[in-house]
């Protein structure tokens, strides 16, 4: 087993537990990963998930080179379909997937996690996608999700020089939503996923699947989806036990 959950208050806790290996992705690991985020998508006792990596010296290094040194065509090719559904997974889970990242996130580590919804790093956190240093280029998604988030030019820069990326400069150019002590990285994501967990389960579904889809549309296309998802909602009863507590002063009961 290499994946270890928990559930505290409304949040499942995922820790890729290879510190050994620098938490680094083989295909019983990402096998075992998307078993257990589907797990903690599926159970009732579960609001926000928060991905880490065990140890101090890494989120995920990356995926198991020596692995992949002795792989063919057709095995490369399954091996990045299995991290593209992984990453899928994590982007389109109807729960909030927060990334907290300590050490390396490099190669897959970085790419899945661009794929969740929300980044924390601490201070030492350092990103890279060094693939081109070894004859490949990101095959987790890399090359779609990094532009989409930070704009093309420096997703450029960092894919094709294979740099590394400091947490500030993570920070400044949006590739994550905030920098924090090490030793304060679990509680500053418990605290996100607290405040996530006070609103209603169904208004934060919608609106993933409304930023998700958001770079795949024209405005005018994607503001008349916006408009039927918000109409939809009139419809649920969390919608009207929300409107109804905010009128009556009190907090709602999701």
């Amino acid at each position: 087993m290499f994946i270890k959950t928990k559930i505290a208050k409304l949040i499942g806790h995922l820790i890729i537990d290879r510190p050994e290996s620098l938490n680094a992705l083989n295909n019983m690991v990402l096998d075992e990963l998307i078993m257990k985020i589907n797990e903690l998508i599926s159970d009732s006792e579960v609001r926000v998930i928060i991905v880490s990596g065990a140890g101090d010296k890494a989120f995920i290094a990356g995926a198991d080179i020596k692995l992949m040194q002795s792989m063919d065509k057709k095995e490369a090719l399954n091996f990045a379909k299995k991290g593209h559904l992984l990453t899928s997974l994590i982007e389109n889970s109807n729960k909030p997937i927060i990334a907290a990242i300590n050490g390396y996130a490099f190669g897959g580590g970085s790419e899945l996690a661009l794929s969740c919804h929300i980044r924390i790093a601490s201070e030492d956190a350092i990103f890279s996608q060094p693939e081109v240093k070894i004859g490949l280029l990101p095959g987790w998604g890399g090359t779609q999700r990094l532009p989409r988030i930070i704009g093309k030019g420096i997703a450029n820069e960092i894919i094709l020089t294979g740099m590394n990326i400091s947490a500030e400069r993570a920070y400044e150019i949006g590739l994550v939503n905030k920098v924090v002590k090490k030793d304060d990285l679990i509680s500053s994501c418990n605290k996100i996923a607290d405040s996530i967990i006070r609103n209603s389960p169904n208004a934060i579904n919608e609106s993933i699947k409304l930023v998700n889809i958001s770079s795949n549309l024209n405005l005018k296309a994607g503001l008349e989806i916006e408009a039927k998802r918000f109409s939809n909602l009139f419809e649920t009863d969390e919608t009207s036990e929300g409107l109804t507590a905010f009128v009556q002063k009190r907090p709602p009961k999701y």
